[in-house]
């Protein structure tokens, strides 16, 4: 597993009962997570510090319970890097702490190829926590693109936040295999490529999204807009049953098929302070030139 454990913004202060007590700054909150299915807190007496707590819904969705007052929005760091966090709908805070071991390894990719001209290209890009890393690293240009109008506007604001404005980051609010077939035609092509695609979603016109159907015809056609020298392709997903290892045969098909370079994959997770154990988040593909 990789694991995001350089945080001192957040932690993962415990778990129990399909629930994770989090720490974001100085406010704690408590949610649900699928993944948590055993039982019994290890700290017991932390979850008496929660400021919010979501509540699901069995017809769908939840809502926010308040305990104190709590900021409309605060914002958190990770290394150089600054987030706007706040409670919104469906348990969502706006951030994946997780995907802190993908910004280190973004930035590594692009700080030690020694070029200056390194392109990226975040899809599904929600609130740009790649996007961030990939400027702050020092990327020439970076592609934004994310289907909701509200989320690519929270992305600006989190560049604005790490005192990156300065920078070529062009936010786009669109389906994200259409953009990817416009590249094409125009000729344009990138160095590093990540998507975090929803397991289910529609675009702005309200093309269905379903990964399982949709995830290897949509990396097949980013392979052709990759450069002739790329350095990385990133694939990440939160599916429940998608494991490392299906994701890797797709990248191996497709990324290593056409660059040689190599592939791996591997679940990611967050470290658990109350009892050392981990908690996985999902899974993660890297191909990256050798």
């Amino acid at each position: 597993m990789w694991i995001a454990n350089d945080w001192k913004d957040f932690e993962v202060l415990d778990t129990a009962d399909g629930e994770k007590l989090e720490r974001w700054g100085k406010i704690i909150l408590r949610r649900p997570d699928p993944q948590v299915i055993w039982k019994n807190a290890s700290k017991p007496e932390l979850w008496k510090n929660a400021a919010a707590h979501y509540h699901r819904s069995n017809e769908g969705g939840g809502i926010w319970e308040n305990y104190g007052k709590i900021p409309d929005r605060w914002n958190i760091g990770y290394k150089d890097l600054k987030f706007n966090i706040k409670t919104m709908g469906f348990k969502h805070t706006g951030l994946f702490p997780e995907q802190a071991v993908n910004w280190d390894f973004i930035g590594e990719k692009i700080k030690s190829c020694g070029r200056s001209d390194v392109r990226v290209l975040n899809l599904f890009a929600y609130t740009g926590g790649a996007t961030v890393a990939a400027a702050s690293a020092g990327a020439a240009e970076v592609v934004h693109v994310d289907a909701a109008k509200g989320m690519v506007q929270w992305a600006k604001e989190n560049i604005a936040l790490s005192g990156l404005e300065h920078k070529l980051v062009r936010f786009i609010v669109d389906d994200v295999l259409k953009f990817a077939l416009r590249e094409q035609r125009r000729g344009k092509t990138y160095d590093i490529i990540i998507m975090d695609p929803p397991s289910y979603g529609r675009g702005p016109g309200g093309e269905i999204w379903k990964l399982e159907n949709e995830l290897y015809g949509l990396i097949e056609q980013c392979v052709k807009i990759m450069s002739n020298s790329p350095l990385a392709f990133i694939v990440n997903s939160y599916t429940t049953g998608l494991s490392p290892t299906v994701v890797s045969n797709i990248m191996n098909m497709t990324v290593k098929n056409q660059f040689g370079g190599k592939v791996s994959a591997d679940e990611i997770g967050l470290p658990i302070s109350a009892n050392g154990l981990l908690l996985p988040c999902g899974c993660t593909g890297r191909w990256e030139k050798e």
